[in-house]
């Protein structure tokens, strides 16, 4: 995937139900569509679950999807946050060898905001949370570092309220 290529988020409010999750993903697969990143959970009512889909595809490909999405069975909304204004958040956690640079990395985790959430004599685990960006930057300055692992949450998506 380009760094051109723009991430459009879908959030589906799905029934949770088995194999819900597994229809969905069939109809990326079974179109030729990617997944970017995929974060599902129970909502609000326990009956339901929300996925918070990125997907790549673009214009009438897009829409394609989200028709085929609301088609399918246990499938009670499909939301495109393309044209509203729209709070996305992802969670990131790392572990990372520190060295003789364990400050630093403390100062660095002060500026975004990070926790530590474990530490031994060799590593810290750390969290961030953040927009695209934020986590992208932190990301990167962390490349300076000796990261042994990052596991990413993927985007999750909240509608702005118009209050």
């Amino acid at each position: 995937m380009s760094d051109t290529t723009t991430i459009h988020t879908l959030s589906v409010l799905v029934e949770n139900k088995f194999g819900v999750l597994s229809r969905v993903a069939g109809l990326f697969s079974g179109r030729g569509y990617n997944i970017h990143s995929l974060n599902v959970a129970p909502c609000e009512d326990p009956r339901f679950s929300r996925m918070n889909i990125d997907v790549a595809e673009q214009g009438s490909k897009l829409d394609q999807v989200i028709k085929q999405l609301s088609k399918l069975v246990n499938v009670v909304e499909v939301i495109d946050y393309r044209n509203e204004p729209t709070i996305y958040r992802e969670i990131v956690l790392l572990r990372v060898r520190f060295g003789e640079k364990k400050q630093e990395i403390l100062e660095l985790c002060n500026i975004f905001g990070a926790r530590t959430l474990d530490a031994t004599r060799k590593t810290l685990t750390i969290e961030v949370s953040g927009g695209e960006f934020r986590i992208a930057r932190f990301l990167n300055l962390m490349e300076d570092y000796d990261v042994e692992m990052v596991i990413r949450s993927g985007k999750i998506a909240v509608i702005k309220p118009k209050d």
